[in-house]
């Protein structure tokens, strides 16, 4: 049992971290750091370096034999992946800083920081207010209030309850405030009715205490998944819960006695022992020797990003924090650099983004690749450099910069050979793969030609045309000072380029041809451009991948489902946002993972609901950055069609439950969820494949503003079939009245631990919030369909199954009996006494065009048979809607939905591709003629008058673009609005007519019903 033998430890601070080291800090006085917000340690070169005069003078960093960086430590943390800040130290003794960074980055990655429990994060709370004292040594009451923001005379009250003082201005000595004093602060501030609800239903009658045979009782009944052996996983003993009491008890006779009281009943769920999630699943659990195509990859697109596709700034912490993350795979958009450097370059093409040096980049990925997985690292290379020189360069930063962890050449057990598969992330441990165009082989290209009926010239690969540096264009010269240039060198594409360039698919489609150098580095990622199903599984070659966008991968795998998914065991898919995503926002992951897309790229600086299901997930299985595909999606053998399945063979679908049930109804609650006094309200949602069931609830708002302990009493929250546990996610989002986001988690299904359990919630970015939680009642069970529901029953617990059946037996039989009394004296003939064969009181017709009537099965040759046959039998409303004609009808109701809603996207998607093109107008075509015509005028009246001045004005241009751009970002929020409204008008028109179609139906069902049972009645009457 996982709570009285923990699975992991949690993180152990070293006696020289609480102790501390003698540093200096030379950032402004900050507050109390929170462990979870750290993102990662840098000591030596990797360190920040001081750019102030007075300090680098200080510290002798212009020194030739500084010591400086061996002593220097940087802390970086932050609330998400951008919004970053740096704490510096500089220790007085060298490598001290090392040791730091090593031991603090071991807590941050223990996958207890983050899964603690809700015991721990109310510990931090007293943490931070004894360490925030005033001048006396004393802790400000004035603190607590601001800890507690949503109700003041609620923290009043609860103070006074423990005799401390109350007032504004006045102070509690720490000695005042121990653990003891603080707990009943909290009860006291925040009560727990629903728990006293639990206790009371669990415990003996009368008695205010649970004893240890009843706690041992309760955890086995309610804290335990069902489904577990008993004999591999033993119930809980009234011996073994002794622990729990004396570890949760605040009274001592009652740990004497072996009792738990209700406080301790509170503090026992908050524990370590009731985590919501299964912790064996968060440390490395599955099996990494499969093929690299099994995996699921957690994937970046366009990493060097930190906001918007179009204007956004271009950053190498951006490499460093993705793979900080956990991503296991990074873009880079390689272009050409500009004299006299010709440093290649990493931006956006034919974009306002900003650049970055290509060295700097993989410079941060040197650094920080293996420092949260040892498993494989991707670079996905969007190669546009044109140029020879240049890309020898960018192969030997990363022949240099990587060295050996830089994967050269293929494993001697995985050759690149038709039929061979990919290697594992195991056999790949700490090495870097490239993806970029390979350059094609002679004797290959030779025989295609030779097949193809024609002549091979003696050079593959066409050298460029030289160009005067005056002429050459290079990749950024948007974002810097001559913005006209963009335009000489869209005129140089032609029309088919600059279409491709402005499509869903950006600039992946101009990629150029890989010279010697960068192709040597390529082995078992090499890019092609797809074909079809058909020609992969001939060519049968798993070292071949294809990217796709968002939209071709949705059209392909709502055809081909089928061909998808093995396309998938085979080989691997990428697959990135459409091009018109200007915003950097994502689409949702699910879709792609239903049918075995590995890497899945998504936009990592935008922390958007398919983000946070993305980072909730890969946060399994060890922060490794891979997680194994179900058996279905890797077994040759087998076939998988994610949208037409009603079950699947061997795997068992799961019910899910989502309540905190008690004697009194279901019951949610929530604790601290806002810092104001608001109205709340709770969504639960699934996640999975496109058949499972009920998809999505919500709570009402609470009745009263009272965010510190809202209660929701609602009808159980259940997803009665998961069709396949191992795809889905369960996510439980907290809301304030008006729509404010308060907090979310995002939890596998197949890692959700079954009983009442706090959810800690988490910020956008899937930081853990210390305040806000919410109590739950949670229960994962194995998918029974009704029929079998009462066989279910009889195997699991067959004594009191029978039980139950003796004594409805009973109550059958002296009901019989008392009718079969009532009909001798109303005139009815027994069957016996009138020779009528016992076949004859059988009502064995079932519903016409519906389920099967619910027959008696009663004894033949009583009175009751006949005084049944007489009786006409209503058809209920449930019965009318499960009949065939009426699921006919949903059924095409639910597909003119889906293409309204198809048409709707279509309009939608037509609509933005149209502004994209108008967005990119006033680079690509504004005024192309005449700024040409300009330039010349300029440069002749510069030759006349000698000026070199420059021959545009540039910020005159960068005024008329922003007007520009303005403009049509309010007509794309018109046209969106007028678009959006139109189409929830043809929603509701279209409900409408189907509720009418719907009882139209029903009442001919209806109709047609009662014809068959008065036909009925008349010819047993007869």
């Amino acid at each position: 049992m996982s709570m009285l033998s923990p699975v992991l430890q949690p993180p152990e601070v070293k006696e020289y971290l609480s102790k501390g080291e003698r540093f200096i800090k030379w950032d402004d006085e900050m507050e109390i750091l929170d462990i979870t917000s750290i993102r990662d340690t840098r000591v030596g070169r990797f360190a920040k370096i001081p750019k102030c005069q007075k300090l680098r003078e200080v510290f002798n960093l212009d020194y030739p034999h500084s010591d400086f960086l061996l002593k220097t430590l940087t802390v970086v943390s932050g609330p998400d992946m951008v919004d970053l800040t740096f704490h510096n130290f500089v220790s007085y003794k060298e490598n001290v800083g090392k040791s730091w960074a090593e031991d603090i980055m071991a807590i941050v990655q223990n996958p207890l920081t983050f899964n603690a429990s809700r015991y721990t994060f109310l510990e931090k709370i007293l943490v931070k207010l004894k360490m925030q004292l005033n001048a006396e040594g004393k802790i400000p009451v004035r603190n607590i209030f601001q800890m507690f923001p949503a109700d003041r005379k609620r923290v009043e009250a609860a103070l006074s309850a423990c005799h401390l003082p109350k007032g504004k201005n006045d102070a509690i000595n720490p000695e005042d405030f121990p653990e003891t004093v603080y707990k009943t602060f909290l009860m006291n501030l925040c009560p727990r009715p629903e728990i006293d609800e639990i206790f009371t239903s669990h415990h003996l009658k009368a008695k205010p205490y649970m004893t240890k045979e009843h706690l041992a009782k309760f955890i086995n009944k309610k804290q335990r998944d069902s489904r577990l052996n008993d004999i591999l996983f033993p119930p809980a003993k009234p011996e073994q819960v002794q622990s729990l009491i004396e570890k949760y008890e605040p009274s001592g006779i009652n740990i004497q006695r072996g009792q738990l009281s209700p406080e301790g009943m509170v503090w026992f769920l908050c524990g370590p022992e009731n985590n919501v999630i299964a912790l064996d699943k968060l440390v490395l659990y599955q099996d990494m020797t499969q093929p690299l195509s099994h995996y699921f990859i957690n994937s970046s697109h366009n990493t060097y990003l930190t906001a918007g596709q179009f204007s956004g700034i271009s950053s190498p912490e951006m490499y460093r924090q993705t793979l900080l993350a956990g991503c296991r795979c990074v873009e880079l958009d390689c272009w050409k650099g500009r004299p006299p450097d010709e440093e290649p370059i990493i931006t956006h093409g034919f974009t306002m983004t900003t650049e970055i040096l290509f060295k700097d980049a993989i410079e941060a990925i040197a650094e920080s690749a293996f420092k949260t997985s040892l498993y494989p690292v991707i670079l996905s290379f969007e190669n546009h450099v044109d140029s020879p020189k240049q890309q020898a360069k960018m192969a030997e930063y990363c022949r240099t910069m990587f060295g050996d962890r830089l994967l050269t050449e293929p494993l001697e057990k995985y050759p690149l050979k038709p039929g061979v598969p990919l290697p594992s992330p195991k056999d790949l441990l700490g090495k870097i793969l490239i993806k970029n165009k390979k350059k094609p082989s002679v004797s290959g290209k030779r025989q295609n030609s030779l097949k193809k009926g024609r002549n091979v010239e003696p050079e593959i690969i066409e050298q460029p045309v030289p160009m005067d540096a005056e002429d050459t264009v290079w990749a950024g010269d948007v974002a810097e000072e001559e913005p006209e240039e963009e335009d000489e060198h869209l005129g140089n594409l032609d029309e088919e380029e600059i279409k491709k360039m402005q499509s869903d698919e950006g600039t992946a489609g101009l990629e150029v041809t890989a010279y010697e150098e960068m192709s040597s580095l390529v082995n078992y990622i090499q890019p092609i451009k797809f074909d079809s199903f058909e020609v992969s599984a001939q060519k049968n070659r798993s070292y071949v991948i294809s990217s796709f966008t968002e939209l071709k991968a949705y059209d392909l795998l709502t055809k081909f489902p089928v061909q998808f998914v093995e396309y998938n065991k085979r080989q691997m898919s990428r697959i990135y946002p459409k091009g018109t995503r200007m915003d950097s926002s994502n689409y949702m992951p699910q879709m792609f993972w239903n049918v075995g897309c590995q890497m899945v790229a998504l936009n990592f600086q935008t922390m958007d609901v398919p983000m946070q299901q993305n980072m909730a997930l890969f946060e399994f299985n060890g922060h490794c950055g891979y997680l194994l595909k179900h058996e279905f999606m890797r077994r040759p053998d087998k076939q998988f069609d994610p949208f037409s399945v009603d079950r699947i063979d061997v795997v068992v679908a799961s019910t899910l439950s989502v309540t905190a049930s008690t004697n009194h109804g279901a019951i949610l609650s929530g604790q601290f969820l806002s810092d104001r006094s608001v109205k709340t309200y709770v969504e639960v949602e699934l996640f999975g494949l496109p058949r499972d069931t009920k998809r999505k609830y919500r709570t009402k708002l609470t009745s009263t503003a009272n965010s510190i302990n809202p209660v929701w009493k609602e009808e159980a929250f259940v997803f009665e079939k998961i069709m396949m546990p191992e795809l889905a996610s369960l996510k439980i989002v907290a809301w304030e009245e008006g729509g404010k986001f308060i907090g979310h988690r995002v939890i596998p299904v197949i890692a959700v631990h079954s009983g009442y359990h706090h959810v800690c919630l988490r910020s956008e970015s899937n930081m853990p919030l210390t305040m806000p939680s919410l109590f739950v009642y949670l229960e994962i069970k194995d998918y029974v369909p009704d029929a079998w529901a009462d066989l279910t029953i009889a195997l699991s617990n067959p004594i009191k199954f029978f039980s139950l059946q003796d004594k409805k037996s009973v109550k059958l039989k002296d009901g019989s009996a008392e009718v079969s009394r009532l009909g001798t004296q109303r005139g009815f003939p027994s069957a016996e006494t009138n020779g009528i064969p016992h076949s004859a009181g059988k009502l064995s017709t079932p519903l016409s065009n519906g389920p099967a009537g619910n027959a008696a099965d009663t004894p033949a040759g009583n009175g009751l048979s006949l005084f049944r046959v007489s009786e006409p039998r209503t058809a209920s409303l449930a019965e009318l809607q499960q009949m065939k004609l009426f699921l006919k009808l949903l059924k095409k109701q639910e597909k003119e939905l889906r293409e309204l809603e198809r048409k709707g996207s279509k309009r939608r998607e037509d609509l933005l591709q149209k502004y994209s093109v108008l967005f990119l107008e006033p680079i690509c075509y504004g005024g192309k003629k005449r700024m040409k015509h300009t330039r010349k005028t300029q440069k002749k009246r510069s030759s006349a008058t000698g000026d070199l001045g420059v021959c545009a004005n540039p910020a005159g241009m960068a005024d008329r673009l922003d007007c520009r751009v303005s403009e049509l970002r309010e007509r794309l929020e018109t046209d969106l609005i007028q678009l959006g409204e139109e189409h929830y008008d043809g929603i509701r028109r279209k409900k409408e007519q189907h509720a009418t179609e719907q009882g139209a139906r029903m009442a001919e069902l209806a109709r047609e019903q009662q014809t068959v049972e008065l036909r009925r009645l008349k010819e047993s009457s007869d």
